[in-house]
C-alpha cells in the first residue's frame, strides 16, 4: 500500500491513482493546492502496483546524452509562439503525420493546466508554449496504453518525472513510443495559479490597487474573457520575455485587451515561481535529473548561446536537444530542423537545473496562505530584495557571464561538486 510519509517523496504524476486496479486511490488537494494520493484503506488489496509505478520509489538510474543540438524551427510563426526554438511543435507534427497521436499540456476552460492529447495538426497549439503550473495528468496515461497496444505512434512529452511515471505505468518498453521531456526548474501549486488569476481579475474589475468584495463576485465574469495566456511571450525577445494575459475583444473591437504584460523579473506569480518560493516539496530533491526519468528526448532553451554560437542568435528562440535514444536518432533525423551539433557541457553550462534539483527559498517556510488571504502581496513581501541582494546577484551574474565567455563554467561548477563531496 502506498503511504506518503513526507510530502517531498510524491511527485504528484498520478500514476499510481492510473494504475491502481481497484480504483481505490484518489487524489486532494493540500492547504497549498498540490494534489497528493489518497488509498481507501478497506478497498486497498495490497498488490503492490502503485508502489512499483511511483517515481520517487522507484528511480531511474542516471544518463548521458546520446547527442546534443542548438536547434531553430525554420517556421519562424511557429517559433515565435513557442517558449524556445519550437522543437516539439516539429516533433508532434511529424508524429501526426504518420497517424500518430500527441499528448502534452494545454490550458482549460478555467485557465488550469492539464495533459490531454490531439490526433490533428489543428491541436498542437494548444500544447505550444511553457505553463509553469503543475498540470493533472489525468487519465492520459491509460489513454497512451490503449494507443500503444493498437499500434499507433504516440508522442507524449511532460515533465521528468511526469515521464518516469508514465514509464513505470507502461511496465514494458514500445518501439511506437516516443517520450519528450524539458529541463525543468520545478512546477508551482495549481492552487496559487488559481488564486494569482482571480486576484489580478479581481483588480481589473474593482481598481487596479484594490481587491473588494464585489470585485471578486466578477472575478469569473473576467476569466471568462480570457482569450490567452503566455507565460513566454516574445514581445521584449526571447531573453527577456513577458507574461502576457489578453482578453477577448469586446464591442467590435478588432484586437484582443491586454489585461497584463509585465517582463518576467517584474511579474509577481514569475518572481516566485524562479525564486523557488512556492514550488511542489519534490522539485527540491527531484527523483527524475541527470536523465533518470527515462525519456527519449529532452528538450529545452538554450540559455547562453550568444556564448556558444553568436552566429546561431537571433533572439527569437533556441532550443537545446538532446537525443537520449536510438529512437530519438531516427525521428530526428526526419524533421526539417536548423541545428548545430554542440557538446553537453556548452548546454549545462547555462542549464543547471538539467542535473542538480532547485534550491529551496529561504522564506519557503514563510510561504502561508490560506483562503481569504490575500496571495499577491504576500508573494511581493517575500520575493522583495534588499541592497544586499541586488549587489550580490550582479556580481554573480557578472561573474558568471565572465565563466560563460571563457569556458570555465562547467569546470568551476566541478571543482565545487567536488569540494562539497
Amino acid at each position: 500500500m502506498l503511504q506518503i510519509k513526507e510530502k517531498k517523496d510524491c511527485c504528484g504524476c498520478e500514476a499510481c491513482v492510473q494504475r491502481c486496479p481497484q480504483q481505490c486511490i484518489t487524489v486532494r488537494e493540500d492547504s497549498e493546492g498540490f494534489l497528493y494520493p489518497v488509498v481507501d484503506e478497506g478497498r486497498c488489496t495490497d498488490c503492490g502496483l502503485c508502489e512499483r509505478v511511483c517515481p520517487g520509489l522507484q528511480p531511474g538510474e542516471p544518463r548521458e546524452p546520446l547527442k546534443v543540438y542548438a536547434a531553430k524551427n525554420p517556421d519562424e510563426k511557429v517559433r515565435i509562439q513557442s517558449s524556445s526554438g519550437g522543437i516539439f511543435s516539429l516533433l508532434a507534427e511529424q508524429v501526426i503525420r504518420a497517424g500518430g497521436v500527441v499528448f502534452g499540456a494545454r490550458f482549460d476552460g478555467r485557465w488550469e493546466v492539464v495533459h490531454d492529447y490531439t490526433e490533428a495538426m489543428e491541436g498542437l497549439e494548444a500544447f505550444r508554449g511553457s505553463k509553469y503550473v503543475q498540470s493533472r495528468t489525468g487519465e492520459t496515461y491509460r489513454q497512451a496504453e490503449t494507443f500503444l497496444r493498437a499500434g499507433r505512434k504516440v508522442l507524449f512529452c511532460g515533465t521528468p518525472c511526469q515521464i518516469a511515471g508514465l514509464k513505470l505505468f507502461l511496465r514494458k518498453e514500445y518501439e511506437n513510443l516516443l517520450t519528450v521531456d524539458f529541463i525543468c526548474h520545478g512546477v508551482p501549486s495549481p492552487g496559487i495559479w488559481r488564486k494569482y488569476l482571480q486576484e489580478i481579475a479581481a483588480r481589473r474589475a474593482g481598481g487596479k490597487n484594490s481587491v473588494l468584495s464585489s470585485s471578486l463576485n466578477k472575478k469569473d465574469d473576467i476569466l471568462r474573457d480570457i482569450s490567452s495566456i503566455s507565460f513566454r511571450d516574445k514581445v521584449l525577445g526571447w531573453k527577456k520575455y513577458s507574461f502576457v494575459v489578453r482578453l477577448s475583444a469586446t464591442d467590435g473591437a478588432e484586437k484582443n485587451t491586454v489585461l497584463l504584460s509585465e517582463c518576467f523579473s517584474k511579474n509577481l506569480f514569475m518572481r516566485g515561481f524562479l525564486t523557488n518560493l512556492y514550488l511542489r516539496p519534490s522539485c527540491y530533491a527531484c527523483p527524475a535529473k541527470s536523465f533518470r526519468s527515462g525519456s527519449d528526448m529532452t528538450i529545452g532553451d538554450f540559455w547562453g548561446a550568444e556564448y556558444v554560437l553568436p552566429d546561431f542568435d537571433d533572439d527569437k528562440g533556441i532550443s537545446g536537444v538532446m537525443l537520449n535514444s536510438r529512437k530519438a536518432e531516427v525521428l530526428w533525423k526526419s524533421i526539417p530542423v536548423d541545428c548545430k551539433s554542440v557538446l553537453y557541457p556548452q548546454l549545462y553550462r547555462a542549464n543547471p537545473a538539467l542535473e542538480m534539483s532547485a534550491k529551496e527559498s529561504g522564506n519557503r517556510k514563510l510561504f502561508v496562505w490560506k483562503e481569504g488571504q490575500l496571495l499577491l502581496p504576500l508573494i511581493e513581501r517575500l520575493t522583495r530584495e534588499s541592497r544586499w541582494k541586488k549587489l550580490k546577484a550582479g556580481s554573480r551574474f557578472c561573474l558568471r557571464v565572465f565563466l560563460q565567455k571563457t569556458g570555465l563554467f562547467h569546470t568551476v561548477i566541478s571543482i565545487i561538486r567536488k569540494c562539497k563531496i
